[in-house]
């Protein structure tokens, strides 16, 4: 790639088995650093990331000899692998070496760079403003009348 110039750019989204929130507390350090460095061992470029409670965005530059397939299978296994080694007690807690979900979610970013940037920046706390949010209505929005007990 020596004489090639390229601008393969991917928003990625994957989570862990069962969308387990286990990334937001303990380990959401550990697996940033894991990712970097599996990230750099592959020559992709993070270009911007972000742990949420049950799933992480990534904002990814990959070289066009490698298939965002192969790396995604890459990065999952072996981050899986190094999370099990460093947190061992996470084997007993959610099975041995399964720590991602099977699938992922991945666009490519052509002219949006800007946008999907920001979008991942913002998430984590659209995901905390979202949490704080009750459903449960005091006032009829109809009637305008004290809403009943159900």
């Amino acid at each position: 790639l020596s004489h090639s110039k390229y601008r393969c750019k991917y928003h990625i989204v994957f989570a862990p088995k069962y969308r387990r929130q286990i990334i937001y507390k303990k380990i959401k350090a550990d697996v940033g650093k894991i990712l970097r460095e599996l990230s750099e061992r592959k020559g992709v470029r993070i270009i911007e990331a972000e742990c949420c409670p049950d799933h992480i965005h990534m904002l990814v530059e990959i070289p066009p000899h490698l298939s965002v397939a192969s790396f995604m299978g890459y990065l999952k296994s072996k981050s899986s692998l190094m999370i099990f080694d460093k947190h061992a007690n996470l084997k007993y807690k959610y099975g041995n070496r399964h720590f991602w979900c099977r699938g992922y979610y991945v666009d490519t970013v052509g002219k949006y760079e800007g946008a999907i940037r920001d979008y991942i920046r913002n998430q984590l706390q659209d995901d905390i403003a979202n949490d704080q949010l009750s459903l449960k209505e005091f006032v009829d929005p109809f009637t305008g009348e004290n809403a009943k007990k159900a």
